[in-house]
């Protein structure tokens, strides 16, 4: 991959690569990951495309935002890296939280989006279960028992660590832009999506279910769905070759 490059936007020190030459692409990793997980996919598109690939804020080597964000911020960020760098129309590529922000700024800023790729993308608020609201109670629970001083806060650390998913124990700095963003329901803005987007996703994926890509097949107009089999919520990297192969179909 090409040698990283940094622009500073809103203070915050943004890391990135470019490589190649032809009609614009970004790639947007998700949530825990960081641009080299699109290593293969950046390598082989930036022979035919002009390819930008970024570490989110918070993530990789770009600096982490002072206060939460939710992808409504990230999406405002990208568009400002788009002018900073005079970018101009760009087709997307939006792996999970990247896709939270793909689906964010082709609604509110579409003339800055050609076509749009969501891969095992989040932004649809699951189902809640009786142990969904048992476990917020809890949590609930554990954020008012801070009020009490260090055994509030003991207690309060063992629940999260009871109940928490594993990104949440491991979001550490980045815990309260998690929560925020989980708590984003991005559904109201499938329908204002007017781009050709393509949904590629891992059939067997447990953190964003197939479920999800029903509801935005349904919901957004120009779309079109493509399954992976024997792929998860990693799907780029569990059928990579195949994964570029409709990519560059799609985009050309």
């Amino acid at each position: 991959m090409q040698s990283v490059k940094f622009i500073e936007i809103d203070n915050l020190k943004v890391a990135y690569r470019v490589d190649g030459s032809g009609s614009k692409v970004v790639l947007l990793h998700g949530w825990g990951a960081e641009s080299g997980t699109f290593q293969k996919v950046f390598d082989t598109l930036s022979t035919s495309h002009q390819v930008y690939t970024i570490d989110l804020p918070g993530f990789g080597l770009s600096e982490i935002p002072t206060s939460p964000w939710d992808a409504t911020d990230y999406a405002k960020l990208l568009s400002k890296f788009l002018e900073k760098l005079n970018i101009g129309i760009v087709s997307l590529i939006g792996h999970s939280y990247g896709g939270r922000i793909s689906i964010v700024i082709a609604a509110e800023e579409p003339d800055k989006i050609d076509k749009v790729i969501l891969v095992n993308s989040a932004g649809i608020k699951p189902k809640r279960t009786v142990k969904y609201h048992f476990k917020y109670c809890l949590g609930k629970l554990g954020r008012f028992t801070r009020k009490f001083g260090s055994l509030g806060n003991y207690l309060a650390d063992n629940i999260a660590n009871k109940i928490g998913s594993r990104d949440y124990k491991e979001a550490g700095p980045m815990r309260d832009t998690m929560v925020k963003s989980v708590n984003q329901d991005l559904r109201p803005y499938l329908c204002k999506i007017r781009h050709k987007t393509l949904l590629i996703w891992g059939e067997n994926d447990k953190d964003t279910p197939v479920s999800s890509a029903k509801i935005m097949e349904k919901e957004i107009p120009k779309v079109e769905l493509i399954l992976l089999k024997d792929a998860g919520h990693f799907s780029y990297l569990d059928q990579t070759e195949k994964f570029i192969e409709i990519v560059r179909n799609f985009l050309e």
